[in-house]
């Protein structure tokens, strides 16, 4: 049981993994043997410090997700310094809260670029290796609003709706060929992005009244659903959003 969850030998890049939960997730995927290329704004020796004290190999890569021009250099950089990569997982993500007759055409813009085209062109720019290999594990973080509307954030409902479909359009082509494509989507987690709704007395006690496990997720709620899905216990799950609130769609 051991060996179908284990990472060992593996290559992961991990965006948005020196915070929240990306650093829950790339800490996880290293406890079960990955090597990991962090990937973020600002270079965070700290992460890499506690990634590496899991045993295994760690660098970070500085790069701003916004600039999806530089991805193709980003990926280049990661494989000349780790070889294949075999794991991606796609963490980093971004917010911006207006009423939508006011959001700014510059918000929107930059949360549908990180959100969005940077995820979906770090799974071209990495698949493209994983397709010639005929192996690879692709994890995209979706939300809850995928599936709900959300309020004054409809750019980033309409980014992470997209993340939804397509890791299903990818997983259509490419599941055949050795390439698992998913998604996990996280509920209301106890994260930085979160820090107004938390501190938010009527929307924070709003939000616990709904979550049947009776708390805020935290970042490590994560991992345990990435490494499934960066291993080969998930070999036959193509295509799938994996929900972790709580139980908050359930209700």
């Amino acid at each position: 049981m051991n060996d179908l969850f284990s990472l060992q030998g593996k290559v992961a890049l991990v965006t948005g993994g020196s915070r929240g939960l990306g650093r829950a997730m790339a800490l996880g995927l290293a406890t079960a043997g990955a090597d990991v290329a962090v990937v973020g704004r600002r270079k965070d020796p700290a992460v890499v410090a506690e990634i590496e004290g899991k045993g295994v190999r760690a660098a970070f890569f500085e790069h701003d997700l916004a600039d999806v021009d530089g991805i193709p250099g980003l990926v280049a950089r990661v494989e000349a310094s780790f070889g294949a990569i075999d794991i991606l997982l796609n963490s980093a993500g971004v917010q911006k809260r207006h009423k939508a007759a006011e959001f700014p055409r510059a918000d929107w813009d930059f949360v549908v670029n990180v959100n969005m085209n940077a995820v979906f062109f770090l799974c071209q720019a990495v698949g493209r290796g994983m397709l010639a290999r005929k192996s690879g594990k692709i994890i995209n973080i979706a939300s809850l609003l995928s599936f709900q509307g959300g309020l004054t954030v409809p750019a980033y409902a309409a980014s992470k709706g997209a993340v939804a479909q397509f890791t299903k359009a990818l997983s259509n082509e490419w599941a055949s060929q050795g390439v698992n494509v998913n998604c996990i989507a996280p509920g209301y987690m106890d994260t930085e992005m979160n820090t107004a709704l938390m501190a938010d007395p009527t929307r924070s006690r709003q939000i616990m009244e709904r979550i049947p496990a009776g708390r805020w997720g935290k970042p490590e709620d994560m991992a345990g659903a990435a490494v499934f899905l960066a291993s080969q216990a998930s070999n036959y799950v193509d295509g799938a959003t994996i929900v972790v609130d709580g139980g908050w769609l359930g209700r």
